[in-house]
């Protein structure tokens, strides 16, 4: 009797049924410049007009193991809009222009139901960053993910003119460093967060008095996009000499990547909102400051450093934006993140 690829675990009529469900959400991305549909061998699109010299610039990222939260809650339309924001925000982080998304799902056994809301989510993040939808991977892979699991990863290209990629090169000591508000957790610390919090499913589903919620939403709260945010600050002609997105590493990994050798900066950690989740997890943890802005963003997502000269400009674009901020720190010689009470 033949063995069937179906009788391996494989059902390619899933496969069909899931991207069927997935062109809805892509196709709600597209705009002009996009010249193919989903489910083509590889995505097209147009480069945008006026560059003078365009400079492509990537990123590629996933979520962690804020996964098995979702998988835990059986939530899986917020985790698409995570993949998203953890690439587009690196990338504009360089004052790049996010173009398109590709997403990369991988499953055990594929419920095209679910790939469809993660992907619902994708949509969503693309939507909110302004880029495309163009194309992605779905894999099953019988044997390989628990049942039920899956990992989820994306890739992401912006375009910048060359002689506006911010670096860092100019910063200089005396800079200021502003802090704009993150939505939580965003997608980082979660190994730890799972073993504070454990993983079952009736502790994490009660509402929480400290937190205005149930854990599990707010443990899931999707990863905050600030691209239309930064490219507004951009577009007014703010001169920004360097950006930081705050992801896995926290303050002392994320800032330090963008100062020049010899330059470090003094952070005031009492200025920025502290969401009730990090207190919570500072009391349940027994960490140290050092510890905990080594690991979660703490409240701030990106970091944005301008001259002492620039500072109302960009006090004034963000607050035009309607876009929450405080001013953090000052850029300082030596090196490293130095954290001030």
């Amino acid at each position: 009797m033949p063995i069937s690829y179906k009788d391996s675990g494989v059902d390619v009529t899933r496969g069909y049924e899931a991207v069927k469900l997935m062109k809805g959400y892509a196709r709600e991305t597209y705009n002009s410049l996009t010249l193919s549909d989903l489910g083509s061998f590889g995505g097209f699109m147009s480069l945008p007009a006026g560059y003078r010299e365009p400079v492509l610039v990537s990123g590629a990222d996933g979520v962690g193991t804020k996964l098995k939260l979702a998988f835990l809650a059986d939530i899986h339309d917020t985790i698409g809009v995570d993949v998203v924001a953890m690439c587009v925000n690196d990338i504009v982080a360089q004052g790049a222009k996010p173009l398109y998304f590709l997403d990369y799902f991988a499953t055990g056994g594929l419920d095209p139901q679910k790939a469809a809301d993660v992907v619902k989510g994708v949509s969503r993040g693309c939507k909110e960053a302004g880029c495309v939808l163009i194309g992605g991977e779905t894999a099953e892979m019988p044997g390989f993910y628990p049942p039920g699991e899956y990992d989820l990863a994306g890739f992401s290209t912006g375009v910048v003119e060359k002689e506006k990629i911010i670096t860092g090169k100019d910063i200089k000591e005396g800079d200021v460093l502003y802090g704009i508000p993150s939505s939580g957790l965003h997608s980082n610390g979660f190994s730890l967060v799972r073993k504070l919090f454990g993983e079952k499913k009736k502790k994490l589903c009660v509402h929480s008095d400290e937190l205005g919620g149930r854990i599990i939403d707010v443990l899931l709260t999707p990863t905050k996009i600030y691209v239309k945010t930064v490219l507004s600050v951009l577009d007014a002609g703010v001169d920004v000499k360097g950006m930081a997105h705050i992801t896995g590493g926290g303050f002392i990994e994320n800032i330090p990547r963008m100062m020049p050798e010899g330059l470090g900066c003094e952070v005031k950690i009492n200025q920025g909102e502290i969401p009730p989740i990090f207190k919570m997890i500072k009391r349940m943890s027994g960490l140290c400051d050092e510890e905990l802005y080594n690991t979660f963003n703490m409240g701030t997502g990106f970091v944005i450093i301008v001259s002492p000269d620039e500072a109302q400009k960009l006090e004034d674009c963000l607050a035009g934006l309607g876009e929450r901020y405080w001013e953090m720190g000052e850029v300082k010689k030596g090196g490293g993140v130095k954290l001030v009470g």
